[in-house]
């Protein structure tokens, strides 16, 4: 997961300035295909902190975590699978064993207003919950 950190830094500091920075998450948007079906986008689903509507599933198989997300502003469609690739596909040990300020070396506060940084926190805390209870389920 640090190594993955690690290659956006690098990315990110190519690129150097923020609106490239912004530029580049938006075009993970464009490529971006996760969606959710309606009826699971719901109050518990949602995302709650995010700056645009966003929901997220998971599911726990073969000892890992597997994450859907769908955002409705073009910043979180850009966002979520920039963070999914850190995060998608681990067991609940090595996220929960991740220290996710490790993601503030990438310099979010730089390119974030602060209610996308209070979505980013909300969209971990989700990941992290999701891992505890995979973990609890033993799944």
């Amino acid at each position: 997961m640090e190594e993955i950190v690690q290659s956006i830094k690098a990315d990110f500091e190519l690129l150097g300035e923020p609106q490239a920075i912004v530029e580049y998450i938006l075009d993970f948007a464009k490529t971006n295909d996760m969606r959710l079906p309606p009826e699971l986008k719901n109050g518990e689903t949602k995302i709650h902190g995010c700056a645009s509507d966003a929901w997220m599933v998971h599911e726990c198989r073969d000892g890992k975590i597997y994450f859907t997300v769908e955002g409705t502003s073009e910043m979180a469609k850009g966002m979520i699978p920039l963070m999914l690739q850190i995060f998608n596909g681990r067991t609940p040990d090595e996220i929960l064993n991740f220290d996710p300020k490790k993601l503030y070396e990438l310099g979010f506060e730089k390119i974030l207003s602060p209610t996308r940084l209070q979505g980013m926190e909300a969209f971990l805390k989700r990941i992290y919950e999701a891992a505890r209870e995979c973990k609890e389920k033993g799944e």
